[in-house]
């Protein structure tokens, strides 16, 4: 069965839908060495999933435009999306296999990150995920679907004067054309020097926020930065929090950002909200399922 929203989504996400392969362990293997896990579990993820279920649980409206596998992912994946009353119309199921990340947690909460596409190479616009852009307040992509069908998306959306929002990750240089087709703009620190080619993080901001109109660099521990026209216009603290596993909370902050401005809140209550919620979601282990319900949010804020 897919769900359909009681209206017409508010939030549209165009992006990954993975299965996470994840193992825990003390530290990263050297070339050619062996070290033994602690625990190994499987879970819903892909950047695009991950923002769906954030910007979700927020209390957004979220459509998500996606693709997997016709397989037992697949399917895990499909009743995932179900299950946190996403709009899954525009779910197709490929021939390809469902994408998997391969995630490596290390006892200090790190992660590094292995990704096979599989049907997230789908690199098509159809006119029904045309229609679903075109009606939405917000258009949200990451990097990890093909990028000739991401800036068709945002060229779409910006024609029908939808806010566009682009995390730029994984990053690679250059994007000038998905940067100038972005709204909002949210890397991370490593993300947003390497986009703009200098390491300082707020002239990374600035620089890049003379082309996409509103920058966000999250910084982890030390919170974010935000810039617009050229200027730092805020910087958003970071909330105190004893990390687990950072995995997926850069989406987080993403999705909930989004969930607030598609409600009409003010930049500055979205993003302290957001930042609430990533620091609830390196206190759990996995992605998307470690995100916080806007209760959840609420009491954090409270």
């Amino acid at each position: 069965m897919t769900l359909a929203a009681a209206t017409t989504p508010r939030i549209v996400v165009l992006g990954s839908a993975n299965v996470d392969l994840v193992v825990r362990q003390p530290r990263r293997a050297e070339p050619g060495e062996t070290v033994f896990g602690t625990s190994f579990q499987t879970g819903p993820g892909g950047k695009g999933l991950n923002q769906a279920v954030a910007a979700a649980r927020a209390g957004g409206g979220v459509a998500f435009i996606c693709a997997v596998g016709d397989d037992a992912f697949g399917a895990q994946l499909r009743a995932t999306l179900e299950a946190e009353r996403i709009d899954t119309r525009a779910l197709r199921t490929t021939a390809a296999p469902t994408g998997i990340a391969q995630i490596t947690v290390t006892d200090d909460g790190e992660n590094s990150i292995t990704v096979v596409a599989g049907a997230n190479g789908l690199a098509d616009l159809r006119d029904d995920e045309r229609t679903l852009i075109a009606e939405a307040s917000h258009l949200v992509v990451q990097l990890e679907r093909p990028e000739p069908l991401l800036i068709e998306a945002l060229r779409h959306a910006r024609a029908h004067g939808v806010t566009t929002v682009l995390t730029p990750a994984p990053a690679r240089a250059p994007l000038t054309e998905l940067i100038g087709l972005a709204d909002v703009l949210v890397p991370n620190a490593g993300e947003a020097a390497l986009l703009a080619g200098v390491p300082d993080v707020e002239a990374a901001a600035v620089s890049l926020s003379r082309a996409a109109h509103t920058v966000v660099v999250t910084r982890g521990a030390d919170g974010a930065v935000v810039a617009q026209e050229g200027e730092i216009v805020s910087r958003v603290p970071a909330r105190r929090a004893t990390p687990i596993d950072t995995t997926g909370a850069g989406d987080t902050f993403t999705g909930v950002l989004v969930a607030g401005l598609s409600q009409g809140a003010p930049l500055g209550e979205a993003l302290a909200a957001a930042a609430a919620a990533a620091s609830i979601t390196v206190t759990r282990p996995g992605a998307a399922d470690s995100m916080p319900t806007r209760a959840e949010i609420d009491a954090a804020l409270a």
